[in-house]
């Protein structure tokens, strides 16, 4: 079933954007983009703010499961690394949110690289126990130095634009207080808005010339099969421990954006188990294996998760529980109602709508 149109050359095939169409959603979507922060309500903004720092996550788990096949329930534990890394930077040693950001990928890298070992001898489940055990780990240190972290009553989150010793002096520290730009009143969520929006772009960018790379293709011929990838000269070493660094990496600089969104962060929740399945539940969603599956999964499941709250407040019984366990119990009926009909998800759906107008009036 064609879900494109026809080509005749590698640099046809090789083109993100290839038709008109394509240029024309493109555009459309980068001035929604920029125009929502200025017509939507505080609420709808907070909640696209998280959207974004759930497509870094998402990307993030993506490059490693998606891609390389690498089953991680410890996906929240990076996210906490970065947080905490973010929040002391700016707490203790007064580093402005730009550096700080760079620094907690880099430190959840570190210690990705060092678990990515583990890959080498492990997977399926096996390898699942390893980064669970590396979250209950995590979650044992933080709350081993509360001097450092606040411990169960979590750690305040600075964000300093300049090296400066006191939130708000001389305005370097100031990043979170509105600001007035050419008569318009922007607050700290439309600021930190557009930054978690080119993070979130460039997260999804970086993700899929991975996927188009020899890297890429390596991590996805060893999630296939470790010992046919060795067969065609890729080393299954290589490729496990760079989706290890990478990933680890991203999901850093996600939860450090976190932190910065959160403004005040604590250790569980949400750095738990429930944020790793979260995070599983995302890519399941979207699509295995695809960026669009890791964008669309995540954007659909934090934009989706009030609706579901609104619902569940309206249906006997359900209405009993909490807001979260609604959303999650309504959720989890959904996802799994689409990969019964759709075992590729929103992906999935996705190309039928596409085959579908690329086939009228005709039908296959």
């Amino acid at each position: 079933m064609p879900t494109r149109k026809l080509v005749t050359s590698y640099t046809q095939d090789l083109e993100r954007f290839p038709d008109l169409w394509d240029k024309i959603g493109l555009w459309i979507g980068f001035t929604i983009l920029i125009l929502f922060p200025f017509v939507a309500s505080s609420y709808w903004l907070t909640i696209l703010n998280q959207a974004f720092i759930a497509v870094i996550g998402s990307v993030a788990l993506m490059i490693l499961t998606g891609f390389a096949g690498q089953i991680s329930l410890g996906h929240a534990a990076f996210l906490g690394i970065g947080a905490y890394t973010v929040a002391i930077l700016g707490a203790r040693f007064h580093i402005p949110f730009w550096l700080a950001l760079p620094i907690a990928g880099i430190l959840a890298s570190l210690i990705g690289l060092i678990i990515g070992p583990f890959a080498l001898r492990l997977r399926g489940l096996y390898l699942a126990i390893v980064t669970l055990g590396l979250l209950f780990l995590t979650e044992h240190i933080l709350m081993s130095f509360p001097e450092y972290t606040g411990g169960v009553s979590g750690l305040s989150v600075p964000t300093h634009l300049g090296f400066t010793k006191v939130e708000g002096e001389g305005g370097l520290g100031a990043f979170s207080r509105p600001s007035e730009i050419f008569g318009f009143r922007v607050s700290f969520a439309h600021k930190i808005y557009f930054i978690l929006a080119l993070l979130a772009l460039g997260s999804a960018f970086l993700c899929s010339n991975i996927r188009r790379s020899t890297l890429g293709r390596s991590m996805m011929a060893v999630r296939e099969s470790d010992l046919a990838a060795s067969v065609i000269g890729v080393n299954p070493a290589v490729a496990k421990i760079a989706a290890f660094g990478i990933s680890s990496f991203l999901a850093g600089v996600a939860g450090g954006a976190f932190a910065l969104q959160q403004q005040y962060i604590t250790i569980v929740p949400p750095f738990d188990l429930s944020l790793s399945i979260q995070y599983i539940t995302m890519i399941v969603l979207g699509g295995v294996g695809t960026t669009f599956g890791a964008v669309a999964g995540a954007l659909v499941f934090i934009i989706c998760s009030p609706m579901m709250e609104w619902v569940g407040s309206h249906l006997p019984l359900i209405n009993k529980l909490t807001n979260a366990q609604q959303s999650t119990l309504l959720f989890s009926v959904l996802v799994c109602i689409i990969l019964i009909y759709e075992p590729f998800g929103l992906y999935g759906v996705w190309l039928k709508v596409k085959r579908y107008f690329l086939t009228w009036p005709f039908r296959y």
